[in-house]
Protein backbone atom coordinates (compact mmCIF):
# COMPACT_ATOMS: atom_id res chain seq x y z
CA UNK A 1 0.00 0.00 0.00
CA UNK A 2 1.83 3.28 -0.88
CA UNK A 3 2.83 5.35 1.85
CA UNK A 4 0.66 8.11 0.95
CA UNK A 5 -2.62 5.71 1.44
CA UNK A 6 -1.32 4.53 5.42
CA UNK A 7 -1.03 7.88 5.80
CA UNK A 8 -4.57 8.70 5.02
CA UNK A 9 -5.65 5.39 7.11
CA UNK A 10 -3.83 6.39 9.97
CA UNK A 11 -5.73 10.21 9.50
CA UNK A 12 -9.04 8.65 9.70
CA UNK A 13 -8.18 6.40 12.92
CA UNK A 14 -6.81 9.66 14.43
CA UNK A 15 -9.92 11.58 13.56
CA UNK A 16 -12.17 8.71 15.18
CA UNK A 17 -10.42 8.15 18.40
CA UNK A 18 -9.87 11.85 19.06
CA UNK A 19 -13.50 12.36 18.46
CA UNK A 20 -14.43 11.30 22.05
CA UNK A 21 -12.24 14.45 23.05
CA UNK A 22 -14.37 16.28 20.79
CA UNK A 23 -17.74 14.98 21.81
CA UNK A 24 -16.64 15.97 25.63
CA UNK A 25 -16.28 19.76 24.33
CA UNK A 26 -19.50 19.26 22.91
CA UNK A 27 -21.31 18.19 26.30
CA UNK A 28 -20.16 20.72 27.91
CA UNK A 29 -22.53 23.10 26.82
CA UNK A 30 -25.19 21.20 24.95
CA UNK A 31 -27.79 18.48 26.47
CA UNK A 32 -26.30 14.88 25.60
CA UNK A 33 -29.39 13.79 23.32
CA UNK A 34 -29.55 17.47 21.47
CA UNK A 35 -26.14 16.85 20.76
CA UNK A 36 -26.86 13.51 19.39
CA UNK A 37 -29.58 15.53 17.17
CA UNK A 38 -27.14 18.09 15.63
CA UNK A 39 -24.94 15.39 14.84
CA UNK A 40 -26.53 13.20 12.60
CA UNK A 41 -28.85 16.57 11.53
CA UNK A 42 -25.68 18.60 9.94
CA UNK A 43 -24.55 14.67 8.83
CA UNK A 44 -27.54 14.82 6.45
CA UNK A 45 -28.06 18.60 5.43
CA UNK A 46 -27.35 20.06 3.25
CA UNK A 47 -24.97 16.88 1.94
CA UNK A 48 -27.89 14.75 0.65
CA UNK A 49 -28.28 17.64 -1.97
CA UNK A 50 -25.76 16.30 -3.45
CA UNK A 51 -24.54 12.71 -2.16
CA UNK A 52 -26.77 10.34 -4.48
CA UNK A 53 -29.10 8.03 -2.49
CA UNK A 54 -27.20 4.47 -2.67
CA UNK A 55 -28.91 1.90 -4.19
CA UNK A 56 -30.36 -0.25 -1.18
CA UNK A 57 -33.96 -0.17 -0.21
CA UNK A 58 -35.37 2.66 2.67
CA UNK A 59 -36.05 0.02 5.28
CA UNK A 60 -32.21 -1.13 5.72
CA UNK A 61 -31.74 2.93 5.51
CA UNK A 62 -34.09 3.69 7.83
CA UNK A 63 -33.17 0.40 10.25
CA UNK A 64 -29.40 1.65 9.95
CA UNK A 65 -30.27 5.12 11.11
CA UNK A 66 -32.63 4.25 14.39
CA UNK A 67 -29.72 1.67 15.59
CA UNK A 68 -26.62 4.17 14.75
CA UNK A 69 -28.68 6.83 16.50
CA UNK A 70 -29.31 5.37 19.63
CA UNK A 71 -25.60 4.46 19.85
CA UNK A 72 -24.43 8.28 19.66
CA UNK A 73 -27.26 8.74 21.70
CA UNK A 74 -26.05 6.30 24.71
CA UNK A 75 -22.59 7.38 24.29
CA UNK A 76 -23.52 10.94 24.82
CA UNK A 77 -25.61 10.15 27.85
CA UNK A 78 -22.72 7.80 29.13
CA UNK A 79 -20.11 10.60 28.40
CA UNK A 80 -21.80 13.55 29.81
CA UNK A 81 -20.86 12.46 33.67
CA UNK A 82 -20.09 8.62 34.05
CA UNK A 83 -17.50 7.58 31.65
CA UNK A 84 -14.40 9.31 30.54
CA UNK A 85 -14.02 9.55 26.97
CA UNK A 86 -10.31 7.62 26.91
CA UNK A 87 -12.41 4.80 28.54
CA UNK A 88 -15.59 5.33 26.43
CA UNK A 89 -12.78 4.78 22.71
CA UNK A 90 -11.86 1.71 24.72
CA UNK A 91 -15.68 0.62 25.65
CA UNK A 92 -17.31 0.84 22.16
CA UNK A 93 -14.67 -1.35 20.76
CA UNK A 94 -17.22 -3.94 22.31
CA UNK A 95 -19.04 -3.67 19.08
CA UNK A 96 -16.86 -6.11 17.17
CA UNK A 97 -17.49 -8.83 19.56
CA UNK A 98 -21.23 -7.98 19.94
CA UNK A 99 -21.16 -8.15 15.69
CA UNK A 100 -19.67 -11.54 16.01
CA UNK A 101 -22.40 -12.66 18.49
CA UNK A 102 -24.98 -11.43 16.31
CA UNK A 103 -24.18 -12.67 13.46
CA UNK A 104 -23.21 -16.31 14.94
CA UNK A 105 -27.27 -15.65 16.38
CA UNK A 106 -29.27 -14.39 13.59
CA UNK A 107 -27.52 -15.38 10.53
CA UNK A 108 -26.20 -18.58 12.34
CA UNK A 109 -21.98 -18.48 10.89
CA UNK A 110 -20.33 -20.39 13.29
CA UNK A 111 -17.44 -18.65 15.21
CA UNK A 112 -14.08 -19.48 14.78
CA UNK A 113 -12.17 -20.56 17.60
CA UNK A 114 -9.43 -17.83 17.09
CA UNK A 115 -12.34 -15.14 17.74
CA UNK A 116 -13.54 -17.17 20.66
CA UNK A 117 -9.96 -16.56 21.84
CA UNK A 118 -10.43 -12.68 21.15
CA UNK A 119 -13.79 -12.75 22.72
CA UNK A 120 -12.87 -14.05 25.90
CA UNK A 121 -9.55 -11.65 26.25
CA UNK A 122 -11.30 -8.44 25.46
CA UNK A 123 -13.65 -10.02 27.96
CA UNK A 124 -11.33 -9.94 30.96
CA UNK A 125 -10.66 -6.45 30.07
CA UNK A 126 -14.23 -5.15 30.34
CA UNK A 127 -14.61 -7.25 33.95
CA UNK A 128 -11.55 -5.33 34.74
CA UNK A 129 -13.67 -2.27 34.09
CA UNK A 130 -16.69 -3.39 35.36
CA UNK A 131 -14.95 -4.37 38.64
CA UNK A 132 -13.44 -0.66 38.78
CA UNK A 133 -16.92 1.26 37.95
CA UNK A 134 -18.06 0.00 41.72
CA UNK A 135 -14.83 2.35 43.05
CA UNK A 136 -16.02 5.53 44.34
CA UNK A 137 -12.83 6.67 44.99
CA UNK A 138 -12.13 7.77 41.20
CA UNK A 139 -14.55 8.97 38.56
CA UNK A 140 -13.43 7.63 35.15
CA UNK A 141 -16.69 4.94 35.44
CA UNK A 142 -19.53 4.65 36.95
CA UNK A 143 -21.93 1.24 36.54
CA UNK A 144 -24.42 3.56 34.98
CA UNK A 145 -21.83 4.94 32.29
CA UNK A 146 -20.41 1.04 31.69
CA UNK A 147 -24.11 0.31 30.45
CA UNK A 148 -24.79 2.68 28.91
CA UNK A 149 -21.55 2.65 26.57
CA UNK A 150 -22.32 -0.88 26.56
CA UNK A 151 -25.92 -0.18 25.12
CA UNK A 152 -24.55 2.06 22.75
CA UNK A 153 -22.05 -0.55 21.54
CA UNK A 154 -24.89 -3.39 21.22
CA UNK A 155 -27.02 -0.78 19.04
CA UNK A 156 -23.85 -0.04 16.80
CA UNK A 157 -23.23 -4.27 16.42
CA UNK A 158 -26.87 -3.82 15.22
CA UNK A 159 -26.49 -1.26 12.70
CA UNK A 160 -23.21 -3.18 11.86
CA UNK A 161 -25.96 -6.38 10.86
CA UNK A 162 -28.22 -4.17 9.10
CA UNK A 163 -24.91 -2.76 6.95
CA UNK A 164 -23.87 -6.66 6.66
CA UNK A 165 -26.82 -8.01 5.31
CA UNK A 166 -26.54 -5.28 2.23
CA UNK A 167 -23.09 -5.96 0.77
CA UNK A 168 -21.05 -3.72 -0.71
CA UNK A 169 -22.21 0.06 -0.83
CA UNK A 170 -21.35 3.54 -1.13
CA UNK A 171 -20.87 4.50 2.51
CA UNK A 172 -20.42 7.75 2.41
CA UNK A 173 -23.59 8.24 0.65
CA UNK A 174 -25.12 5.55 2.91
CA UNK A 175 -24.24 7.34 6.05
CA UNK A 176 -25.43 10.22 4.83
CA UNK A 177 -28.87 9.29 3.88
CA UNK A 178 -29.35 7.30 6.97
CA UNK A 179 -28.32 9.98 8.89
CA UNK A 180 -31.73 11.33 8.29
CA UNK A 181 -33.84 8.85 10.01
CA UNK A 182 -31.69 9.15 13.38
CA UNK A 183 -32.79 12.66 13.73
CA UNK A 184 -36.31 12.09 14.58
CA UNK A 185 -36.33 9.48 17.43
CA UNK A 186 -32.91 11.86 18.62
CA UNK A 187 -35.42 14.83 18.43
CA UNK A 188 -38.11 13.26 20.72
CA UNK A 189 -36.28 11.76 23.36
CA UNK A 190 -34.47 15.18 23.81
CA UNK A 191 -37.82 16.83 23.78
CA UNK A 192 -39.17 14.12 25.81
CA UNK A 193 -36.56 14.06 28.28
CA UNK A 194 -34.27 17.10 28.24
CA UNK A 195 -37.04 19.44 27.48
CA UNK A 196 -37.93 22.05 24.64
CA UNK A 197 -36.13 24.88 27.01
CA UNK A 198 -33.29 23.36 27.09
CA UNK A 199 -32.80 22.97 23.24
CA UNK A 200 -34.25 26.80 23.03
CA UNK A 201 -31.49 27.99 25.58
CA UNK A 202 -28.44 25.76 24.11
CA UNK A 203 -28.37 26.37 20.63
CA UNK A 204 -28.38 30.08 20.92
CA UNK A 205 -26.16 30.56 24.05
CA UNK A 206 -23.40 27.22 22.19
CA UNK A 207 -20.15 28.82 21.42
CA UNK A 208 -18.45 28.79 18.17
CA UNK A 209 -16.18 26.34 19.92
CA UNK A 210 -19.57 24.01 20.67
CA UNK A 211 -20.83 24.34 16.99
CA UNK A 212 -17.20 22.96 15.94
CA UNK A 213 -17.74 19.96 18.01
CA UNK A 214 -21.18 19.52 16.66
CA UNK A 215 -19.44 19.91 12.73
CA UNK A 216 -16.69 17.88 13.56
CA UNK A 217 -19.12 14.96 13.87
CA UNK A 218 -20.35 15.57 11.01
CA UNK A 219 -17.28 16.79 8.20
CA UNK A 220 -14.67 14.86 10.38
CA UNK A 221 -16.67 11.37 11.00
CA UNK A 222 -19.53 11.21 8.63
CA UNK A 223 -17.93 13.00 5.51
CA UNK A 224 -14.10 12.77 5.59
CA UNK A 225 -14.11 9.52 7.81
CA UNK A 226 -16.45 7.01 6.60
CA UNK A 227 -15.44 8.64 2.83
CA UNK A 228 -11.65 8.11 3.27
CA UNK A 229 -12.38 4.75 4.93
CA UNK A 230 -14.77 3.24 1.82
CA UNK A 231 -11.88 5.38 -0.88
CA UNK A 232 -9.39 3.01 0.73
CA UNK A 233 -11.39 -0.10 1.06
CA UNK A 234 -12.14 0.00 -2.72
CA UNK A 235 -9.26 0.19 -3.41
CA UNK A 236 -6.81 -2.45 -1.09
CA UNK A 237 -8.21 -5.39 0.98
CA UNK A 238 -9.88 -5.33 3.56
CA UNK A 239 -7.75 -7.18 5.02
CA UNK A 240 -4.83 -4.40 4.65
CA UNK A 241 -7.16 -1.52 6.29
CA UNK A 242 -9.13 -3.25 8.87
CA UNK A 243 -6.46 -3.80 11.37
CA UNK A 244 -5.70 0.30 11.20
CA UNK A 245 -8.70 0.55 13.24
CA UNK A 246 -7.51 -1.20 16.27
CA UNK A 247 -5.44 2.58 16.81
CA UNK A 248 -8.61 3.61 17.59
CA UNK A 249 -8.41 3.34 21.59
CA UNK A 250 -4.79 4.51 21.12
CA UNK A 251 -5.85 7.58 20.17
CA UNK A 252 -8.84 8.30 22.26
CA UNK A 253 -7.22 7.60 25.23
CA UNK A 254 -3.80 9.32 24.37
CA UNK A 255 -5.76 12.51 23.08
CA UNK A 256 -8.25 12.28 26.37
CA UNK A 257 -4.80 12.10 29.00
CA UNK A 258 -2.92 15.07 26.47
CA UNK A 259 -5.71 17.50 26.51
CA UNK A 260 -8.02 16.60 28.80
CA UNK A 261 -5.72 15.53 32.05
CA UNK A 262 -7.56 11.67 31.97
CA UNK A 263 -5.27 9.70 33.90
CA UNK A 264 -4.16 6.29 32.84
CA UNK A 265 -3.74 4.02 36.11
CA UNK A 266 -2.11 0.52 35.75
CA UNK A 267 -5.61 -1.01 35.61
CA UNK A 268 -7.04 1.35 32.92
CA UNK A 269 -4.08 0.75 30.77
CA UNK A 270 -4.35 -3.23 31.83
CA UNK A 271 -7.96 -3.28 30.62
CA UNK A 272 -6.72 -1.82 27.65
CA UNK A 273 -4.53 -3.85 26.50
CA UNK A 274 -6.32 -6.55 27.26
CA UNK A 275 -9.26 -5.69 24.83
CA UNK A 276 -6.39 -4.90 22.03
CA UNK A 277 -5.08 -7.85 22.77
CA UNK A 278 -8.27 -9.48 21.65
CA UNK A 279 -9.33 -7.73 19.23
CA UNK A 280 -6.33 -8.25 17.35
CA UNK A 281 -6.38 -11.92 17.89
CA UNK A 282 -9.97 -11.26 16.49
CA UNK A 283 -8.86 -8.97 13.34
CA UNK A 284 -5.47 -10.75 12.78
CA UNK A 285 -6.12 -14.36 13.25
CA UNK A 286 -10.19 -14.46 13.22
CA UNK A 287 -10.86 -16.63 10.30
CA UNK A 288 -13.94 -15.98 8.44
CA UNK A 289 -17.18 -17.58 9.65
CA UNK A 290 -18.64 -20.30 7.63
CA UNK A 291 -22.56 -21.10 7.88
CA UNK A 292 -23.14 -23.74 10.57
Amino acid sequence: MPFSHVLLALAVVAVWGTNFVVIKFGLSELPPLLLATMRFALSALPWLLFIKRPAVAWRYLVAYGVFIGFMFGLLFLAMRADVSPGLASLLMQSQVFFTLLLVAWLQHERVARQQLAGLALATLGFVLIAWQSFDQSHADVTPLGLSLALGGALCWACGNVVSRSIGKVDMLGFMVWSSVFAVPPLLALSLWFEGPAAITEALPRASLAAWAAMLWQALGNTLFGFGAWGWLLARHPAATITPMALLIPFFGMGASALLLGEPLQAWKLGAAALVMAGLAVNVLLGQRPRPA
